[in-house]
């Protein structure tokens, strides 16, 4: 009897944790919209006064810049929840105690809050699209493909980022400044509302050691905005990727697994 109770709950709970995690982030909307209108303000407010200061043809350059902003101040979000359900509610203690493994319970939160950010890339995508038409650029599926693909890699390297960090916070009260610090700084720091030859040399040369950089600079060139070789796009397609996988790797290396 207790081997088929026991087969039964490992039957029930395959498969179910993302889903149950993604309608968290779901349930966040839902229950409280402005969740949804919030990451788009501060890309509103940078693209905003931009319009008023650069050329008109930058435009989606800009736009492109506030997806991969949003996407990388996901990164926040992740060390916020991580941090909070470890320190506060006592959550992750529970999930140890299941069938629940360690990176199913990180990708969750990770997916939780890619749920929440969801209406913020799809408005921003909505208003490149208007853009790109406004130029006169008539693009095919392959530059979208190449931008959902760099928004995929940046979530999961940030979302790494955030777990790694959060898992040395040993107070509520270091989420908040840490976590902005962090993120925005990085964000502010690479080139995504600006081409990289705006910069001074010796500045150009200190972003490649962001990774946002090159998925921007692969957006960039994809969507035709700055010119790039096809040996240069797989160069930057394969930094970001490598970056999202050593990202990975060394979050799940740092967090601790383990009840308080």
């Amino acid at each position: 009897m207790a081997v088929a109770v026991g087969v039964e709950a490992k039957v029930r709970t395959r498969g179910r944790p993302i889903p149950a995690f993604g309608l968290i982030g779901w349930r966040w909307i839902s229950r409280n919209p402005a969740v949804a209108i919030t990451p788009v303000l501060l890309p509103f407010i940078f693209l905003y006064f931009l319009t008023l200061i650069s050329p008109p043809s930058l435009l989606p350059l800009e736009i492109v810049g506030a997806m991969l902003f949003t996407t990388q101040n996901m990164g926040g979000w992740v060390l916020g929840d991580s941090a909070f359900y470890r320190l506060e509610c006592a959550l992750q203690d529970l999930f140890v105690a299941s069938p629940l493994r360690k990176f199913q319970y990180l990708f969750g939160i990770a997916f939780a809050n890619l749920i929440a950010a969801v209406p913020a890339l799809v408005s921003l995508g909505l208003l490149l699209s208007w853009a790109l038409g406004r130029n006169g650029t008539v693009l095919g599926p392959a530059p979208w493909l190449i931008l959902i693909g760099c928004i995929i890699a940046v979530w999961i390297l940030f979302s790494a980022v955030g777990i790694a960090i959060s898992s040395q916070l040993k107070s509520q009260r270091e989420i908040w400044p840490v976590s902005n610090l962090t993120f925005t700084v990085l964000g502010l720091l690479s080139p995504l509302y600006y081409p990289l030859s705006y910069l001074p040399p010796i500045w150009q040369a200190a972003t490649l050691f962001l990774p946002t950089t090159y998925a921007a600079l692969l957006v960039q060139a994809a969507f035709g905005i700055t010119p790039a070789s096809p040996s240069a796009m797989a160069l930057y397609a394969g930094l970001l990727l490598a970056g999202a996988v050593i990202g990975t790797m060394v979050a799940l290396r740092l967090y601790e697994w383990r009840a308080r």
